[in-house]
């Protein structure tokens, strides 16, 4: 029998890396203090971006891509100090016409609100630009890709007519991939509709001014971002109906180069100008004033 007495148990031994060893105090950052979206991808280069960097450049790369960006942060870099009064989406019906598919139009839709906190595709608010009033409605691609339903369609009617209520210009900054297909026709009676509403923003003699970000495509571009007194667009922005790739099957030719991008299409005079992001307030606060100019007269008359 071994009359040795027993070790005595000692706890084990804190596992520590290299790192902690040489700098005690770095143990203590965990790794859930890290965010997990710090770093950024640029969609040219590869390149990953500093978030902080990115963010304090309005989103856009050092390569000069101008990335989407969501219906807040859109008001918040184009309206002055970023205060303004949000106005209400109109409530539609979410699923008018029952759509089959492998996901549930209305779970679809959740999940859309969820990630991109708004009721649809497009955002309301009244606010200043440069100091010039401006109702502006901002479309977000990343809910169901802009896509252009009965909500939008109902939103876009609203703010026409509280343009025309405020006697204010009429701003949009479109981003879309077209109709929503669960809705059908009932998506592409919007065309009519939006182009009806701005009738009355004209026959009121306010100006409409688009701002097309990338992409503008499909039944967006055959109607309301085609229908302004002005139309600018972001740097590189795709700009046009069908895509590429249709065309090119269809006509069996290839395309030139930058074919629908905004610097093409202004070239061949379907955009006025191409704005850097961090201009397009400065460019709209002067069209607006230039454009009220002469309403402005008839009323002091």
């Amino acid at each position: 029998m071994d009359d040795k007495p027993a070790r005595p148990a000692h706890p084990p031994r804190e596992r520590r890396g290299w790192l902690s060893r040489i700098a005690p105090g770095v143990r203590n950052l965990a790794k859930r203090d890290t965010p997990d979206n710090l770093w950024v991808k640029c969609p040219d280069t590869g390149e990953m971006l500093y978030r902080p960097d990115l963010e304090a450049a309005l989103w856009v790369t050092p390569s000069g891509n101008h990335m989407r960006i969501g219906a807040k942060l859109r008001l918040d870099y184009t309206l002055d100090e970023a205060k303004y009064e949000r106005i209400p989406t109109p409530i539609v019906a979410d699923d008018p016409l029952g759509f089959p598919d492998d996901k549930s139009y209305p779970d679809r839709l959740k999940a859309a609100r969820k990630a991109t906190g708004e009721q649809d595709s497009m955002a309301i608010a009244f606010g200043h630009i440069r100091g010039q009033p401006a109702i502006v409605v901002v479309q977000d691609f990343a809910f169901m890709g802009g896509s252009l339903g009965m909500a939008a369609g109902e939103t876009f009617v609203v703010a026409a007519q509280e343009a025309v209520k405020r006697q204010v210009p009429f701003v949009i900054f479109t981003a879309s991939g077209g109709a929503r297909m669960q809705e059908g026709t009932l998506s592409l009676m919007q065309l009519a509709r939006t182009t009806l509403a701005l009738n009355e923003v004209k026959a009121a003699g306010l100006p409409y001014v688009v701002v097309m970000t990338d992409p503008t495509t499909g039944g967006v571009t055959a109607s309301y971002a085609m229908l302004g007194d002005v139309h600018l667009a972001e740097p590189n922005a795709t700009i046009g109906f069908s895509g590429r790739r249709v065309i090119e099957q269809t006509l069996r030719e290839t395309l030139p180069p930058g074919f629908q991008r905004s610097e093409f299409q202004m070239e061949h005079g379907m955009v006025d100008q191409v704005v850097p992001r961090s201009e397009i307030p400065e460019k709209l606060s002067s069209i607006l004033k230039t454009l009220m100019m002469g309403r402005e007269r008839r009323a002091a008359a």
